[in-house]
């Protein structure tokens, strides 16, 4: 079940991204003129950091949702009895 994988990959970048993991700083999407023009930089640049963990954090939400709404629709398919006509 692919699911599985990509829901703890999710959950894992936001966790990242929240802690401020140096190694993402390429994903965090920021230009050279917003640095410049901000008194703090730093700042700026961890706020966007967070902002890109809670997008992960719906990401996965997402993907929960998705999952259990498939998982509904299969449980609710291998009930029914089809009949041809």
């Amino acid at each position: 079940m692919l699911t599985l994988p990509v829901l703890s990959l999710q959950a894992m970048l936001g966790i990242f991204f929240s802690a401020k993991s140096a190694v993402l700083i390429e994903d965090v999407p920021f230009t050279e003129e917003d640095i410049r023009k901000d008194a703090s930089p730093p700042q700026n640049i961890y706020n966007l950091y967070n902002q890109v963990g809670i997008n992960c954090f719906i990401a996965a939400a997402v993907y929960v949702a998705v999952g259990a709404v498939s998982l509904c629709q299969v449980r609710l398919n291998k009930r029914q009895e089809y009949m041809v006509t």
